[in-house]
């Protein structure tokens, strides 16, 4: 029997603050910052009966170690979520969370769930190196010239961009200190209060007589901007992929920990629970391109889908573009013909940090918290670079 597809709305979005990598969350586990998020979402709306929900989906980018064993499901028990409700842990890379808010949303689309909640957590602090704990790369790849670029690491391939796309290292750290600066700008006026559920941190020391001290902190705010942030400290930093290159640890996303949730539901669901939707799931897309320049990905990714949403690309307000470099960054922009002024206009990556299957959900939360805030923001657009060569695009209408 045929289902008639239905429209798919978001009704809340938190995260946690995003931490450096080895920063506040050095001994936080990314399965409890996922425990942390889902109770906060749920909790957003009293009316839902958590049994509804149909679905966990979660992105991480290195489901291993702390983050395997399907770390979706995990979390959803270890969250208080009933035993009925399943989990699945998906990875897309770099978009693995904003692929997640997809999945959920065609889940309700094709009447298959009335509710879903789609996340994403990383701890980078967790994973050794940027590969996770053991990466054997299929021989195959080293056979072929046209292959080698499946095994560049992503500062080569923004190497590989800049020289292709001519992005210079003035605009590349020109690009940077506009990301801390809006950043910095955003903490201070309090604009991700509404999105952050703060974290408490516990620390266990050892005291006297063998007792354990417990130290707690709050973390309510991203640790990544820096408010000291220069053109004269960023052009003293020397290029680390390349001998002569110009992309550097400044203009480069930060390596970080972080989790979101993304709470969607169904119009008859919505009613149900005397919820309010923030934003319908307008589009979504994915798109290849060479490995060797997998920046570029969000430019072919994003005309699918604004085509999918049928939104014009001037209509969208507001851009979360992740700043995996500010080299892929400004090629995208400079490609598509983007507005700076709408792009990333609380800062991105570079000064907000990345961590990596959960940015998309995160970007998610600020895109949402900006739609609730400003009634005149209509048109919304999440995308980023994907690395093997990919780049992926949502767009959110807002309601």
């Amino acid at each position: 029997m045929s289902r008639q597809i239905q429209d798919a709305y978001i009704v809340a979005a938190v995260r946690t603050p995003v931490a450096r990598r080895n920063g506040a969350f050095l001994r936080v586990r990314p399965d409890d910052m996922l425990v942390h998020v889902l109770r906060a979402v749920v909790a957003k709306v009293p009316g839902l009966d958590p049994a509804e929900i149909g679905d966990v989906i979660a992105g991480c980018a290195m489901p291993e170690a702390e983050q395997g064993m399907n770390v979706a499901r995990i979390a959803a028990l270890l969250a208080g979520l009933p035993e009925t409700v399943p989990g699945v842990t998906i990875n897309r890379f770099c978009a693995s969370g904003l692929q997640a808010v997809a999945d959920a949303a065609n889940r309700i689309r094709l009447g298959e769930a009335e509710v879903m909640i789609a996340a994403g957590t990383e701890s980078m602090s967790a994973m050794p190196q940027i590969m996770g704990n053991k990466v054997s790369l299929n021989p195959e790849i080293f056979a072929h010239q046209e292959n080698l670029g499946i095994a560049f690491g992503m500062g080569l391939t923004a190497e590989k961009v800049a020289e292709q796309w001519k992005v210079s290292r003035d605009d590349q750290d020109a690009f940077a200190l506009e990301s801390h600066r809006r950043a910095c700008a955003a903490i201070a006026a309090g604009a991700f209060a509404d999105e952050i559920a703060p974290y408490l941190v516990k620390h266990y020391l050892p005291g006297e007589g063998g007792r354990v001290n417990i130290v707690e902190r709050l973390q309510q705010h991203d640790e990544g901007p820096r408010p000291d942030a220069s053109l004269d400290g960023l052009a003293k930093l020397k290029p680390v992929f390349a001998a002569r290159g110009s992309v550097t640890a400044g203009n480069s996303s930060q390596m970080s920990d972080g989790a979101a949730a993304v709470l969607l539901m169904s119009e008859a669901a919505l009613k149900r629970c005397g919820a309010t939707p923030i934003a319908r799931v307008a589009g979504y897309a994915v798109a290849g391109v060479p490995p060797r320049v997998m920046g570029v990905g969000p430019v072919e990714a994003i005309p699918r889908a604004l085509k999918l949403a049928g939104v014009a690309q001037d209509a969208l307000g507001w851009i979360e573009l992740n700043e995996a470099f500010a080299a892929q960054a400004l090629a995208v922009m400079r490609q598509l013909g983007l507005d700076p002024a709408k792009v990333n206009p609380q800062g991105g990556a570079i000064a907000l940090g990345h961590p990596l299957g959960a940015t998309g959900a995160i970007r998610t939360a600020t895109l949402m918290a900006a739609m609730q805030r400003d009634a005149g923001l209509r048109h919304g657009m999440i995308s980023m670079c994907i690395g093997t060569g990919m780049g992926a695009a949502g767009v959110f209408e807002r309601v």
